[in-house]
């Protein structure tokens, strides 16, 4: 399966504005781990969840979707 391209926008994000998983989740109201498991792909953020992140990460634009990587809805 090919890399999702979510992730590697939130990962670029949280790489150049500096934070940890730790502040993102914080600022998220989410746990850590939840966090860490969305930006390494091992967990579906559900859209809010992902544009909850977009937020704190400064992401303005949305990444490609593809049909393998998907927010699911809530």
């Amino acid at each position: 399966m090919a890399p999702n391209p979510q992730c590697a926008a939130l990962a670029a994000a949280k790489d150049k504005k500096g934070l940890s998983y730790a502040q993102i989740a914080q600022q998220i109201g989410k746990s850590e781990q939840h966090v860490i498991d969305i930006c390494t792909g091992q967990s579906v953020p559900t859209t809010d969840e992902f544009n909850a992140l977009a937020r704190v990460l400064g992401i303005t634009e949305q990444p490609p979707h593809d049909a393998a990587h998907t927010t699911k809805a809530v």
